[in-house]
């Protein structure tokens, strides 16, 4: 993009999804990550950018690494982060999302970030109040940031979005991580494969214009990247496949499969990994993997985020 063209803000008021985002929205988040990176490597990790800001992490859903990325982001742009969690919070004794976070706002909060277990709730709360909302995640909808960081550490690998083949494999049905990165590699030009067991690939998936696949060697042997997500037993009301250990035989993925490929790939996760369900340690922690890479990409993704709403 010529620089007298570069977009200098974002086109929303909101991070509801990656749908809402144009790709202009993206490159300008993965540029400003990049800068921000830069900065969290230096000796004094600190800037001043949010200084007067106040941000609530609202999370109705547990989290350990989505909420300490956004807490940490948070701190290093010397924002005021006041974090609530519904577990054993006045949710528990019958108040309503919207009770709830106006009694945050009362507090003079200029920033959300949320996590809910309902689909929509974050669309729901930006509608209703004037505080900027991020989406830490709804239900099994979206997980924009995961997939920004996602965009964000391939790019950083290979250069560039534009032309990878990327696999998404595993649990499709139960994980926002997917449906997130596939609008986000989509709209920066890549070309996207969903690959699991029938039982886990949404009907709806064709309509959204990606490659199909049951056969995990072969989505190894076509992708320049493989994005191997979580089995997701806290979601499945009912089982999806026989056992963890025949999910293991057919779908996980060893060091070894990797090392056998004609070329290297790069092998992400979005983290907790199922240590020998969807990968085997080896793999994990192989030369192909950039899963920590992911875990502090994920910071100065979630700074550039904060930074660029805060301008809104």
């Amino acid at each position: 993009m010529a620089q007298s063209t570069r977009q200098t803000a974002l086109s929303v008021r909101h991070l509801l999804g990656i749908k809402d985002l144009t790709e202009a929205d993206i490159q300008l988040i993965l540029d400003t990550a990049k800068e921000f990176k830069d900065v969290i490597n230096r000796p004094i990790k600190k800037v001043p950018s949010l200084r007067d800001i106040t941000i609530a992490n609202v999370f109705f859903e547990n989290s350990t690494r989505t909420r300490l990325s956004f807490e940490l982001a948070e701190k290093r742009l010397s924002a005021d982060v006041v974090n609530f969690s519904a577990s054993g919070s006045s949710v528990k004794k019958g108040e309503t999302l919207l009770d709830t976070v106006n009694n945050i706002l009362a507090m003079k909060v200029d920033m959300v970030v949320m996590r809910h277990s309902s689909p929509g709730a974050p669309h729901y709360l930006s509608s209703r109040i004037k505080a900027n909302v991020v989406n830490a995640g709804d239900g099994t909808h979206e997980h924009p940031t995961q997939a920004l960081l996602d965009s964000f550490s391939i790019r950083e690998k290979l250069g560039d979005v534009a032309g990878k083949r990327v696999a998404i494999i595993g649990d499709i049905t139960h994980s926002r991580v997917a449906l997130s990165n596939i609008f986000c590699l989509q709209k920066q030009g890549a070309e996207v494969m969903v690959c699991g067991p029938t039982t886990l690939i949404p009907k709806y998936i064709n309509s959204l214009g990606v490659k199909v696949g049951h056969n995990v060697r072969e989505a190894l042997a076509w992708c320049d990247v493989a994005n191997v997500l979580r089995i997701q037993l806290e979601r499945q009301q009912i089982k999806y496949f026989p056992s963890l250990r025949e999910y293991s035989l057919y779908y996980g993925i060893s060091k070894q499969m990797l090392d056998d490929l004609d070329r290297p790939i790069v092998l992400m996760h979005p983290g907790p990994i199922n240590r020998g369900v969807e990968l085997t340690s080896d793999a994990a922690d192989s030369t192909h993997s950039i899963i920590l890479d992911q875990v502090e990409n994920g910071v100065a993704v979630r700074m550039a985020v904060l930074y660029l709403l805060a301008q809104l």
